[in-house]
């Protein structure tokens, strides 16, 4: 069986990572430790894929109707409201819309919500123009592009909210020099999924790991607070804005 929590796997909250998962297979049944050696796309993929987080984007997209829809955690972050997030918008000045122009942005994937879609949907639609911004950087990850921008390869990026909070909590020198200049509309947080397996039990699973009282240091460690089972429909919100851009 292979699992995977791979959206927020920083080294500094890894423990508690591991400790969540344990209480959450321990609900569910299961015994098995969490994969990363894998690239996560490859994951999903996997006909041993049993269970994981991932982003709204590929869920939406390339992952539609593979990956199985479980549950939405609710972060405790700014930019953060019930089951649903935002992307904050950084760059090294806050200057008036028409200064931006030719600014290069950084991305961690063409296949993020919240780090590539969001940049668009923060903007009017004047930015959202094919010229307004520069040809992008792939950054590989959202704090490899706060890093572009830090040290002038990039000049904006679109960061999701509870990275930045994870980044105010552990890493505070990740953001120095940025300044916040927008945000993007709320959407449903990064889901958890299954595929192939047994969603109930996997929903259960979850629920039961979110008010377990051994796990609270997990949760508060990763920000996590409460969770929601969202209509089936929830997620299609990214595709309805995608198609106004």
């Amino acid at each position: 069986m292979l699992a995977s929590l791979p959206m927020y796997d920083w080294p500094e909250i890894r423990g508690a990572t591991d400790a969540f998962w344990a209480g959450l297979a321990k609900h569910a049944g299961v015994s098995s430790r969490l994969d990363r050696n894998s690239d996560h796309h490859s994951v999903w993929r996997h006909k041993d894929f049993a269970f994981s987080q991932t982003c709204g984007y590929p869920f939406t997209h390339e992952f539609k109707g593979l990956l199985q829809y479980v549950a939405t955690p609710h972060y405790l972050a700014d930019g953060c409201k019930g089951p649903f997030y935002s992307s904050l918008i950084f760059a090294r000045e806050n200057l008036a819309l028409a200064a931006m122009k030719g600014w290069r942005p950084a991305i961690n994937s063409l296949d993020s919500m919240s780090g590539f879609l969001a940049l668009k949907l923060a903007f009017p639609v004047e930015a959202r123009m094919g010229d307004f911004f520069a040809p992008a950087v792939v950054s590989g990850s959202h704090l490899n592009s706060l890093k572009a921008v830090r040290e002038g390869k990039a000049d904006i990026c679109a960061i999701d909210a509870v990275c930045v909070a994870l980044a105010q909590k552990y890493r505070p020198q990740d953001l120095e020099g940025l300044v916040e200049i927008a945000r993007s509309p709320m959407l449903p947080s990064l889901p958890y999924v299954t595929r192939g397996g047994d969603v109930e039990q996997w929903r259960l699973a979850v629920l039961k790991a979110f008010a377990d009282p051994t796990l609270a240091d997990a949760r508060a460690a990763l920000l996590l607070d409460r969770v929601s089972v969202l209509p089936e429909d929830a997620y299609e919100k990214i595709l309805e804005l995608e198609a106004k851009l």
